[in-house]
Order: structure tokens, then sequence, then C-alpha cells
């Protein structure tokens, strides 16, 4: 049998190419697939397309539809994630469908009444677009929104393209690996907490590792291959960003989502999310999400904050009430010297010890389920929590599987990494 390559491979090194021939005239500022227009706006003219994406999918300060649409490209259908389109709705709010007043495009919502287009939503598209901004973190659920897109595509045999944003987070790789038996829309793969990879490297790995369904497996393997590139002018696409490395440091223009308001909240949000699996507010209602987390019952001496109705958290946990706790937001330099290397577990330790009434700790379901087995990806987090176990004990349990998804990880990176 003679040796084929991958389409998406090719796809590509044209990518690589036109970044090579661009240096020259950027000065190194980290440009964002979205805005290489010239590279892919040519494969979407004359398509019917159909667009995933939020508020962070901009080109400089407008939205990617907006400007797509002036560069003639045919936008029939938008497709929103969780806080919707325009990124305004609370987290786990459910969406309905409804109409786009800006562009008077449909938008059908995959954070609401179903996770994935339809075959009938599909069925007036020729290409799919996704373009969303990351955080890099396993529990924030735009990768798992991308993993039912893939499969959307994949199993309707509609080709895909994505356009690649940096990681801000993508610097390093921590936290326990998600056990599937704990599987949930906060966590679907086997995948540490902070997983260190790009939109487009993660799509490229779960595809390239097979972890999609079963019919997207089979339709993705018999496309990939140079002898049925004739049924489809791509299967798979991946537009890189320029000037960006897995060192390079990332501000996001536009916040990623309400309740990650800057960059503190980014840093602090792998370490802190925790607590929305426990009786503490985790800051949703303050002015630094994540940053600021406590509870009424925690000794006063500690610093103290209210949550309130805000947009975004129109009813955040302990609404309302004083609560005691910490504030890790530097006001004096929002992290400017400081780049996360690790998750902190330093403070959920701590907040455990402190909380008085620690069989009510956990938030648990009428099922029996806790969401902060969910988080973590597995439960021995929690009970090593019950236990007393130091920082330095639980993360020494991490490092197996985290040196073998490091080796997964390196198949699919698409630039220079940390190490």
């Amino acid at each position: 049998m003679r040796n084929v390559l991958p389409i998406v491979f090719l796809i590509l090194c044209f990518g690589c190419n036109a970044q090579k021939s661009n240096n020259k005239n950027i000065d190194n500022k980290i440009i964002t697939a979205a805005e290489r227009t010239e590279v892919y706006v040519p494969l979407l003219k004359g398509k019917r397309v159909a667009v995933f994406a939020n508020h962070t999918a901009t080109i400089g300060k407008t939205h990617l539809v907006d400007s797509l649409q002036k560069l003639g490209v045919n936008i029939v259908k938008a497709f929103g994630p969780e806080h919707g389109f325009r990124g305004t709705a609370d987290a786990g709010e459910k969406l309905d469908n409804y109409v786009d007043k800006a562009t008077g495009i449909p938008v059908i919502s995959l954070y609401g009444k179903k996770r994935r287009p339809s075959a009938e939503d599909l069925a007036d598209v020729d290409i799919l677009l996704f373009d969303i901004q990351d955080v890099g973190v396993r529990f924030y659920t735009f990768i798992s929104s991308l993993q039912e897109y893939m499969e959307a595509a994949f199993e309707n045999s509609k080709p895909l393209m994505i356009l690649d944003r940096p990681n801000p987070n993508g610097h390093y790789v921590d936290g326990p690996v998600l056990d599937t038996a704990f599987r949930s829309f906060v966590g679907m793969q086997p995948v540490p907490i902070v997983y260190g990879m790009t939109m487009g490297e993660y799509a490229m790995m779960i595809a390239g590792e097979r972890w999609l369904t079963a019919k997207a497996n089979a339709k993705h393997d018999y496309y990939k291959t140079a002898e049925n590139s004739k049924d489809t002018a791509f299967h798979f696409m991946v537009i890189k960003c320029q000037n960006y490395d897995h060192t390079s440091r990332y501000e996001l223009p536009v916040k990623p989502s309400p309740n990650l308001p800057d960059f503190a909240s980014i840093f602090w949000y792998p370490s802190t999310c925790f607590f929305e699996g426990t009786v503490l507010s985790e800051g949703r209602g303050t002015d630094h999400p994540f940053c600021i987390f406590g509870h009424p019952t925690l000794p006063k001496n500690l610093y103290s904050f209210t949550p309130t109705t805000r947009e975004g958290a129109t009813a955040p946990k302990l609404k309302d009430k004083l609560c005691y706790g910490w504030n890790l937001y530097d006001s004096r330099n929002n992290l400017e010297n400081k780049v996360a290397s690790r998750i902190y577990l330093k403070y959920l330790i701590e907040a455990y010890q402190l909380f008085p009434e620690k069989d009510s700790f956990f938030i648990r379901s009428k099922t029996g389920q806790y969401f902060f087995d969910k988080l973590a990806g597995d439960d021995n987090l929690r009970k090593q929590l019950v236990a007393g176990k130091s920082e330095a004990e639980i993360r020494a349990g991490w490092q197996p599987k985290l040196k073998a998804f490091k080796a997964i990880r390196k198949k699919y990176l698409l630039y220079k990494d940390f190490e």
C-alpha cells in the first residue's frame, strides 16, 4: 500500500508558509487565525457557512460575523455555546434559539435543548466554521462544545474549519487527569485540568486519538486519506495563529465570559473553580470572580465581601450574604509580573480545614453525586482533602498520568512548546 498524507497536514503546511511570508511585516505581534482573512476567506467564498462563535470571535474590535459578511462570505446561521452568541448569559443558563439583532442571522443554541447541530440544522450548510477564545482549562466547557461540533461535522460529512486563538494558560500542564468514569460536559476526555493546548491543537488531539463518537471517528479516518480528498475540498482544517508559541504571554482583548473579566481571574480560575463544587462562594457577584471566595461561617478576621446581582451572575451563590474568605486579586499590578506555572491547592486546603461543618462542605446532588468530583475529574482529590493530605502529597499522585498525557499532547502541537 502506498503512503498517504492526512489532508489536515497538507492544509496546515499551507498555513505555515503563509506565516513565513508575512513575518517581516508584523513585528512579532501575535496574530490570531481570524485576522488572517487572506488565508481562509477564499475557501469560504461561494459557500453557505455556519459559524459556531461567541463575542470573543473578533477581528480587531469587530465581530467575526460582521467582518466576514463585509468580505462577501455567506453566513446562513450561527450556533451559540454557554453564555450565548453574544456572551452575556449566566454560567449554566439554558438558552433558546433566536435571531441575532445585529446581523439578522438565526442563532441556534447549543447550550439549551441540545448540545450539537442536528442533521436538519446542517442540511443547508456547506462548511462549518469554529472560532471561540478558550482559557485552557478542562472544565471551561468550550472544549466540550468543540467536541460536539466536530462530531456533528464529521458524522454529517461537512468540512470543518477551526480559527485558532492563543491559550492564556497554554504555558504549562497540571492537575489530575480525568477518569472517564467521571465524564460530564465539564470534562469529557482524559486530560488534566490545565492541558496546555490551543483549541486547534486540542481538536487535532481528540480526532487523532479517536476520542470522538464511533461514527465520527470512522468518517474522519475515511476523509483524512489522500484517496478520498476528491470527495470534499477539505475535511478538517486548522488555521494557525502567527507569532504565538507556548511561552507567549497573551492577555485577552475581550473578556472570555462574564465571570472571567481580566487576567487575574483567568490566572486563578484553574485553582479556585473547585469552589463551585463546595458551599463556598467562588466570587461570582463580586468585582473579581475566582480571585475572591469564602463563606459566612468562616472566621471573621478573614477578608469580607458580599456577592450581589451582576451581569452574568444574576443569582450568585450566597447572594447578599456577608462572607469571609480570601481576596487574591492584586490591584497593584494585576499579576503583570506573575505567571501561573501550576495549580495552587493551598486555599482549597485551608478553606476545608477552617470550615466548621465539614460534612456539608462539598455540594451533593439528590442522587448522591458530588459536583466537585466532576470538576476534579475523579473522587481522589475530595477524599484526599478529607483525609488531610498535604498539597505536596496530592500533587505527587498526579505525576504518572500527567507524564503519559504530555506524551500524547506532544504529537499534536502546532506551536513551539514551553519545554
